[in-house]
């Protein structure tokens, strides 16, 4: 094919194979037999490789440089990546590595070939999932997986929690963000996630689903798993859009759980709905106000500009769905999906994959994550983590020169800057309120502790702590390994049905 030298088949038949050049005065040639009559491999008998042909004879559009070829070919580039070349490379692998010119359209049949050839194919996905996800169980104790068929035993939902994720929840705030992203594979789909925030501020994956599309039924299902594993209490909130989708399963599934808003949608709602983008330094403001005197300000300004706005924010999502200050539960200082986006982002080049190779991707990630942070984690030399003790810091450097009053045993008055605040260093409140909601000593409680003598360390919520950040990434996500080295029971591989 580098020659650009064309070839035909001569003879073709289960024992035999012929092949030889397109003019019939060259003596190129190639003769294969299988070894023995009952073996599926050949051998070569007899090869002449040296071309005595016309020049002429030579094509750039090479016949022999099918898809299938050429996805063969190229299958290596899409070893361990994600992306891998795209069309337009297989073409420039083709011209520069096989000689061959090919056509657009047969560089992305050869790419899909090769995607299947690495990957598997979706058919071949639905086949092996309820394998995969018995290895994905015997290697990582405690996951939990759901697989959900219709009334056909085909294919419906799926639903993965690693069991390492499901411990390590125990040292994260109470607070998951869900959210959905559409598929592209050919069977389609909305790949759904929850996640938690570590004490770090970065993303813990607790939960993966595949459904057909975010309505009532799909969402309702994958909360109800979810609910399995990470329980339903009062402490626990959870923020996603306000698709009625996503509100009405939460409150079906959801008994005690608060369900917040994210902002950051409310806010793409108020400019796409109202025409307001100048509105919305206002509407930051009163998201992130820690208290209701200075909320009423900020929604002050907004009824004054835009009335519509304000009714809009008041009845339609009310104050306490999106305001820091009003929200029943505790959602801290996470106001939106920031860390569901963030991880839908990450897997933006996987998502045209089979479901088994996605969900490849990611174990993969989530391992490596567990793995870097807790690298990390076992590094750190201060009480807390590198995110909040840089944010601790400034907090501390500005308690300096407060006047601070002693009121009973554990009640301080502090003065100076902005804002004076009452702090109650056994209860870990303040008047100003962040003490209350981000759970994180503010400048007044410093204050206060400076002068009762006290650790400032110890009136820090624990999940900001190392030693939780330690014990969240303590242990270790396993990947399954080669198909062909699965070690699955009987019935499992019986169970192996749920193509489309």
């Amino acid at each position: 094919m580098k020659g650009n030298f064309e070839f035909r088949t001569r003879k073709s038949n289960r024992s035999l194979w012929v092949i030889e050049c397109i003019d019939p005065n060259c003596s190129w040639r190639l003769l294969a037999s299988k070894i023995v009559p009952e073996s599926t491999k050949f051998v070569i008998r007899k090869y002449v490789g040296v071309h005595c042909c016309s020049l002429l004879n030579r094509n750039a559009n090479h016949r022999q440089a099918t898809y299938v070829v050429i996805g063969e070919q190229v299958a290596p580039q899409y070893v361990g990546v994600e992306k891998g070349p795209g069309p337009k490379g297989v073409q420039t692998f083709a011209r520069t590595k096989l000689g061959a010119q090919i056509s657009y359209y047969k560089a992305w049949r050869g790419r899909k070939h090769a995607h299947t050839l690495i990957r598997g194919s979706p058919e071949q996905s639905f086949h092996i999932l309820p394998s995969y996800f018995h290895m994905l169980e015997k290697l990582n104790p405690g996951t939990v997986t759901r697989i959900e068929v219709d009334g056909e035993s085909r294919f419906k939902y799926l639903f993965l929690a690693f069991g390492v994720a499901i411990r390590g929840f125990r040292y994260m705030r109470k607070v998951v963000g869900i959210d959905g992203t559409f598929l592209k594979g050919q069977y389609r789909g909305v790949l759904l996630v929850a996640t938690a925030q570590d004490g770090n501020g970065q993303c813990y994956p607790l939960a993966w689903g595949i459904v057909d599309s975010e309505n009532e039924d799909a969402w309702t299902w994958f909360l109800t798993q979810l609910k399995e594993v990470i329980g339903d209490t009062d402490e626990l909130a959870l923020i996603s859009d306000r698709a009625p989708s996503i509100k009405k399963a939460i409150s079906t599934v959801f008994e005690k759980a608060h369900h917040g808003a994210c902002a950051w949608h409310v806010a793409q709602n108020i400019k796409n709905k109202f025409k307001c983008a100048d509105i919305m330094g206002s509407y930051w403001s009163a998201v992130n106000a820690y208290r209701c005197e200075d909320f009423a300000g900020y929604m002050t300004e907004i009824s004054h500009r835009y009335p519509r706005v304000a009714e809009y924010l008041e009845n339609e999502v009310g104050f306490e769905k999106w305001s820091r200050c009003h929200y029943p539960g505790l959602r801290y200082n996470i106001t939106t999906t920031n860390m569901v986006e963030s991880l839908n982002s990450m897997l933006v080049n996987a998502r045209d994959f089979p479901y088994v190779a996605l969900l490849d991707v990611i174990q993969e990630k989530m391992s490596k994550w567990w793995n870097d942070r807790r690298i990390v984690a076992m590094a750190i030399t201060v009480p807390l983590t590198p995110s909040r003790e840089s944010e601790f810091r400034p907090r501390f450097a500005q308690s300096n020169g407060r006047h601070t009053l002693q009121l009973n045993p554990v009640t301080y008055h502090v003065k100076g800057g902005e804002l004076e605040g009452v702090v109650d260093i056994f209860n870990k409140t303040c008047t100003c309120k962040e003490f209350d909601i981000d759970k994180l000593p503010c400048v007044h409680a410093i204050a206060a502790a400076h002068h009762a003598q006290v650790s400032v360390y110890s009136l820090v919520s624990p999940y900001y702590t190392k030693e939780y950040y330690v014990l969240a990434y303590g242990e270790t996500i396993y990947p399954v390994g080669s198909q062909s080295q699965w070690d699955v029971p009987n019935e499992v591989s019986l169970s192996n049905n749920t193509g489309d």
